[in-house]
């Protein structure tokens, strides 16, 4: 096993580990609270846990979580990942794989599948995860295609807010605005909060076209859906669709066939009936423009926040090469093979995207 100091986060490469941290320590069985044999690693970051109380009793009830276990079990899945993938390229900090086992409800198995479909989601679509950085989606941030609600709901969770009409399709592609997305769960996820209590997407579809439904095919959905559904440590516990016009009724037919049940029960369809959703969204918690009384929707506190965390996304997974024989396919099937049943299956849908319209 060989150690090499990156002076950042610890992380899983073709010699096991790369980390941080230039003292020894010992690393503890998940079963057992003495050193391993012949098994030294270097000091890592020390987990604090920042929950309130409330939300230890939460994450207790809800994801199986016992404090006085969590450490043993961030240990249990450190070990999978370092036996069943040893050149997964991974971080390995306590509170980053604490992410996944959240996310499934501390299962072992699933959270390291969790784990693994991250990184292969990332490396299989480097339209979007190559050069991920705040910087390179501002124009996605000045837009307002996306933003977070300044205030929580009753339940502690944040509001993801995507308004699709600021979208220009001339200006740069669909996969700037899923870059602009996946950035922004990236940093709510860092919050315990957020592991716990989960997100809530506010979708205004107002203005959306024919044209800019047509950027949204099968391919890109499978993908979006994948990533959201199996592929990112995030709880989506509602999804609200607002001013759909009737083209949404043919993107939600492309969108339907991914979802599993547990998501798609949780899509809610207002239309314009800002009543309905405000039995969902208190409008307390809501702008002006949904008929809030919070004021007027204001996107730049979000952006200058998203903006200032450059460093956090300084590590690009997607980079990181897998060895010859476990390549991103092989762990979820065919790329290829997937975009020619999508393409396939977008030719099927086109005739009822223009019915809708």
């Amino acid at each position: 096993m060989e150690w090499r100091y990156t002076g950042g986060p610890w992380f899983l490469t073709d010699s096991c580990y790369i980390m941080s941290g230039d003292s020894d320590c010992t690393r503890t069985s998940p079963s057992a609270g003495s050193p391993s044999d012949n098994e030294f690693l270097p000091d890592r970051p020390k987990y604090v846990c920042t929950l309130s109380p409330d939300l230890i009793t939460k994450a207790r009830e809800e994801l199986q979580e016992k404090p006085e276990w969590r450490l043993r079990d961030v240990q249990a899945l450190r070990d999978m990942v370092c036996k069943d993938y040893p050149s997964l390229g991974t971080c390995l900090d306590d509170a980053f794989l604490l992410r996944f086992l959240r996310a499934r409800k501390f299962d072992y198995d699933r959270a390291l599948q969790l784990l693994v479909n991250y990184h292969t989601c990332r490396r299989s679509w480097p339209e979007v995860f190559n050069n991920l950085k705040p910087s390179a989606i501002k124009p996605v941030l000045e837009s307002g295609f996306v933003t977070v609600l300044p205030r929580l709901d009753p339940e502690g969770r944040h509001i993801v807010c995507i308004r699709p009409d600021r979208w220009t399709p001339s200006n740069y592609p669909i996969t700037e605005n899923i870059r602009a997305i996946y950035l922004t769960l990236e940093k709510l996820i860092q919050s315990e909060e957020t592991q716990v209590n989960g997100i809530v997407i506010l979708a205004d579809y107002k203005g959306v076209s024919l044209s800019k439904a047509s950027h949204f095919g099968p391919f890109v959905a499978k993908k979006v859906i994948g990533i959201l559904q199996d592929g990112f440590p995030i709880r989506i516990k509602a999804v609200n669709i607002i001013n759909e016009p009737r083209i949404f009724k043919g993107i939600f037919a492309i969108i339907k066939p991914f979802l599993k049940e547990k998501l798609a029960n949780r899509f809610f369809l207002h239309g314009c009936d800002l009543n309905s959703l405000h039995q969902n969204i208190p409008p307390a918690i809501l702008p002006e423009e949904y008929g809030g009384t919070s004021g007027k929707l204001d996107t730049s506190a979000w952006n200058e926040l998203l903006l200032a965390s450059e460093e956090d996304f300084q590590h690009d997974f997607s980079e990181l090469v897998l060895p010859c024989d476990s390549s991103p396919h092989d762990m979820l099937g065919s790329g290829d093979a997937d975009e020619k049943q999508c393409d396939d299956s977008l030719r099927g849908m086109k005739p009822q995207l223009y019915y809708c319209y």
